[in-house]
């Protein structure tokens, strides 16, 4: 072993808890604007999603940060840097890759949402028929119920 690796640990451990948690406090405040759009209808669905949100990321990213403690060892202080680089560009790729996930589920769900809110389809305003210009008025909607008068089909 090396003496190299007690430096790169602290200072690998104390980088991980100190990003996490700016992280999580940017996300905590900018991610409300997304949860917001996702449930227009109750802020307080939002606000309590997006408190676990926060929860869940630090336990998952902390804790992954702590899993990626091994080493093999570093002979030199090169070695140590190297070691604490790949460290920290492996968990920033992996919190960049969560956050993206994150991102792309949210627009979906508030997509969705947007979509349930669109206006129905409206009726044709103009007929296109072999002379130019000429304007009809749309087809009346069908009958909501029975027709009277016409009785029933088959019946004689």
């Amino acid at each position: 072993m090396s003496d190299y690796l007690v430096p790169v640990y602290a200072t690998y451990l104390i980088t991980t808890v100190v990003l996490c948690a700016w992280l999580a406090r940017t996300l905590f405040r900018n991610g409300a604007l997304f949860l917001q759009d996702v449930f227009p209808d109750r802020p307080e669905m939002a606000e309590a999603v997006n408190h676990l949100l926060v929860t869940g990321f630090a336990m998952v990213n902390v804790g992954y940060g702590f899993f990626m403690m091994k080493s093999d060892g570093a002979a030199t202080s090169t070695e140590a840097f190297e070691v604490l680089a790949q460290k920290l560009g492996i968990l920033l790729v992996s919190l960049a890759a969560v956050h993206f996930v994150n991102l792309y589920v949210f627009h979906k769900l508030g997509a969705r949402r947007r979509q349930a809110e669109l206006a129905p389809p409206v009726a044709p305003q103009r007929i296109v028929g072999a002379t130019r210009g000429t304007f009809a008025p749309p087809p009346p909607p069908p009958p909501a119920g029975p027709v009277p008068g016409l009785g029933t089909a088959g019946a004689s």
